[in-house]
């Protein structure tokens, strides 16, 4: 996955509806239907933010008979979980460094 991706992906969280449908869809796949269903919107709404979704590379679909299911992309998640990682990594050494100074040099 391109970094352009990744950040479209942040972006696309960036949405709580998006973010709602995110935590919906890791409990299971679901139909379009199904997550408009618990949610306070539209089916075309809902389709409009999976296209989103789908378009940051953060979940994938398929089509089972009439409807199509959405799924999260372990890919997709992985990326952003990985830059998040790197931005916690980066934070702690940089915590570290500054405990490791003498307390006269702390900014």
């Amino acid at each position: 996955m391109s970094a352009y991706q990744a950040r479209d992906g942040w972006e696309a969280l960036g949405d709580p509806t998006r973010r709602a449908i995110v935590a919906s869809l890791a409990e299971r796949p679901r139909a379009v239907g199904e997550l408009a269903d618990e949610l306070p919107i539209s089916r075309p709404a809902v389709s409009q933010h999976l296209k989103v979704l789908k378009e940051a590379g953060l979940v994938t679909d398929r089509a089972a008979g009439t409807r199509r299911v959405y799924r999260l992309s372990p890919e997709g998640l992985g990326a952003l979980r990985d830059q998040l990682e790197t931005f916690w990594n980066r934070a702690l050494d940089g915590y570290q460094d500054i405990a490791e100074q003498p307390t006269e040099e702390r900014p």
